[in-house]
């Protein structure tokens, strides 16, 4: 009898321990798979609204940062030519990440499920998803950070998710870019054209910088046209397209807006900078060296006209059109700047 309680003393065989231990432990592992349901279910919410690659990946990062310090999430698709990069760092260790992730992107350094670490202390791991050829993420965590077992295994069940939501980004993707494409020439079409020109003239009045237009049309199109046919007039404009799109960078917004008459805007650039541009497209165009017959020589006229403080839209590209017409009244093939 126990004296405290009054009671007769409980005995439990080791057996009976045993028992109680893995109930105990079943009870945690329901707790866990249960806890890790939830992670999932919040993923899959907030993936379920958004169509482009991009903004999955920051999502994806976003949603896992509680749960998995790192610097960065990569996704690579060689089979369909697509990668971005999210980094959340900043200063030196943003450029270090981004330099370590191309690096091993590029090299292929590092294969799935592999462990990779770079000069600064980032490890690296690779996951490719069964459902796509060569494709999958790559996650560098923050300095001197290993993953452990219990993140391994969040992002294993993760990916599930992830990979059909970016298998909708990829199909959306496609999409919008036939939509948006002029189908010729492949360069961005009048489309394009409209949903990001208002946005880089934000942009640029926000942060004071220089934003220049060059209205182009070519000269003696027609001619050719005439003179050798339609799908001659075809080559000819993918030849001056290939031309155009060289000059460029990612941050300028090339477009054929029909015809034989193309926009190009330039990022961060004044008039000056953009006339050295334009008089160098106007010699790339005159090498190319089509003629309607031995006198008349395809070449290309350019408007170039940097936006002003009270200028909107619709006056920028009036004015750029002005000035077009008078490079084209001085004897065509040249720049003509105001």
């Amino acid at each position: 009898m126990n004296a405290s309680t009054g009671m007769p003393p409980i005995h439990s065989s080791g057996n009976e321990w045993q028992e109680i231990d893995q109930v105990l432990i079943e009870l945690n592992h329901l707790k866990q798979h249960s806890k890790r349901l939830d992670l999932l279910n919040k993923l899959h919410g907030r993936m379920a609204g958004m169509l482009g690659l991009a903004s999955m990946i920051e999502a994806y990062s976003v949603w896992l940062m509680p749960h998995v310090a790192h610097e960065l999430i990569g996704y690579n698709n060689t089979a369909r030519n697509k990668k971005y990069l999210f980094c959340s760092g900043h200063g030196p260790n943003r450029r270090s990440a981004i330099a370590f992730a191309e690096q091993l992107i590029v090299e292929g350094k590092i294969g799935k499920g592999e462990l990779c670490r770079d000069k600064d202390g980032h490890y690296a791991h690779k996951w490719v998803f069964e459902t796509s050829d060569d494709a999958g993420i790559l996650l560098i965590l923050k300095e001197g950070k290993r993953l452990g077992e219990e993140e391994i295994t969040l992002i294993n069940y993760s990916l599930e998710i992830l990979c059909e939501s970016l298998q909708r980004g990829l199909e959306y993707e496609d999409l919008f870019e036939r939509a948006s494409q002029d189908m010729l020439t492949g360069l961005a079409n009048r489309r394009v054209f409209d949903e990001r020109i208002k946005g880089m003239i934000e942009s640029a009045r926000r942060y004071k910088r220089p934003l220049t237009m060059l209205s182009m049309d070519l000269d003696h199109f027609k001619d050719i046209n005439d003179t050798h046919g339609h799908l001659a007039g075809d080559q000819v404009l993918k030849s001056v397209a290939r031309v155009l799109t060289k000059a460029v960078r990612s941050t300028d917004l090339l477009v054929r807006m029909g015809g034989d008459e193309f926009l190009l805007v330039l990022d961060n650039t004044d008039s000056s900078s953009g006339q050295v541009l334009a008089e160098r497209l106007c010699r790339a165009v005159d090498k190319l060296n089509f003629r309607a017959d031995k006198t008349i020589r395809l070449g290309i006229s350019i408007g170039l006209a940097q936006l002003q403080d009270a200028e909107n839209l619709g006056q920028w590209l009036e004015r750029a059109d002005d000035i077009l017409y008078h490079a084209k009244a001085s004897g065509r093939s040249r720049v003509a700047v105001k």
